[in-house]
């Protein structure tokens, strides 16, 4: 006899497992998260910026209309429920890296202005970039404080007595036709949120995923406004007080998790050039992403283990996805919901 029965496990406490658990728990369910507390989780030292626009055609983020606003309602019962500071409007201040970038913002403006405007800035701002060729403003754009929000649920589940604190084995796991067996607990599902491990995951390797190594410097800029996002090749994000996310970068063929000095030098020299306030940096850090080629997420039962799951595969949109997607997989693990066609690993083929 196992000593603890439950609806779901969910391996993995990031983004992806902090907001699936939470709408599981929403829904009655009886839930554990298994999560080890790693500091290299891409999560840990994600911006948390949802961006509505993306690319150098400045075109809509993939079903951002429905993601966005189900995002900002989430986190915001979030903060409720936690009573702590989750999300905030902070709107994005693009500033052109060339005259072809400012023409393609005014001919998209023209086409279509949904999320975009060129109100005048304060002469604070600009007075603290060089900007020859102009700005677009991003409006709405919102922060998600991501640390926060996943130390607050962490000690939530611990309060609930819904955490283990471990590092996940599979040498454990025993998935029969009735349950899940991990060690002394048991499950009717368990749903792997594992982030750039799941591509080790061997009931899910088979998905095509493609990490990669994402870099940000924190800096001290004492003098810059914090109530806004600035943008121009790189992107420098408030993060606490005075401490700005500056970054980041896509490293797919990287090495390891460690961060590099070439992404500190030539994100200094990009800094020197574009900023003309004084500035410190704190500390310099990375992690590696759970993404793919196809840029959209894995979500869904395995087809052969049918109590087996994986909610994965948000790349740089954990912030703005992963809470859309979760109400998802809830309705669809509850109540045999569809899964949106893009998302489902339906559209994929995974041997048993």
């Amino acid at each position: 006899m196992h000593s603890s029965h439950y609806d779901m496990i969910i391996v993995g406490q990031g983004i992806c497992g902090t907001v699936l658990s939470s709408s599981l728990i929403l829904q009655g369910q009886k839930v554990l998260v298994i999560d080890d507390g790693s500091n290299k989780a891409a999560s840990k030292i994600a911006s948390g910026v949802i961006n509505p626009v993306t690319g150098r055609r400045i075109v809509k983020t993939w079903q951002i209309d429905d993601v966005m606003p189900a995002a900002v309602r989430i986190y915001q019962a979030l903060e409720k429920k936690l009573g702590t500071s989750i999300v905030k409007q902070c709107n994005i201040v693009n500033f052109h890296a060339s005259e072809q970038m400012q023409q393609a913002f005014a001919d998209r403006i023209a086409e279509d202005p949904t999320y975009l405007s060129t109100p005048p800035l304060s002469n604070t701002i600009s007075a603290a970039f060089d900007a020859p060729f102009g700005h677009t403003v991003i409006d709405p754009c919102w922060l998600i404080d991501v640390e926060n929000l996943l130390h607050h649920w962490r000690q939530y589940l611990i309060e609930k007595n819904a955490l283990l604190q471990d590092i996940f084995d599979f040498k454990k796991l025993d998935s029969k036709a009735d349950q899940i067996v991990y060690g002394n607990y048991s499950a009717n599902k368990i749903i792997f949120c594992e982030g750039a491990k799941g591509e080790v995951n061997p009931y899910f390797k088979q998905l095509p995923f493609a990490p990669n190594k994402g870099e940000a410097l924190l800096v001290n800029i004492k003098d810059l406004d914090n109530r806004y996002i600035y943008k121009k090749a790189l992107s420098i994000v408030p993060w606490k007080d005075s401490i700005f996310w500056v970054g980041s970068n896509y490293e797919w063929n990287h090495h390891n998790d460690e961060p590099s000095l070439a992404f500190k030098e030539k994100t200094i020299a990009a800094l020197n050039e574009w900023l003309k306030l004084p500035y410190q940096v704190e500390d310099h850090i990375a992690a590696i992403r759970p993404a793919n080629m196809q840029r959209r997420p894995f979500v869904g039962m395995h087809p052969t283990y049918t109590n087996m799951g994986i909610f994965n595969g948000m790349g740089t949109k954990g912030c703005s996805l992963a809470p859309y997607f979760a109400e998802q997989m809830t309705g669809h693990i509850l109540h045999q919901a569809p899964i949106d066609n893009e998302a489902t690993i339906d559209r994929f083929h995974i041997l048993a």
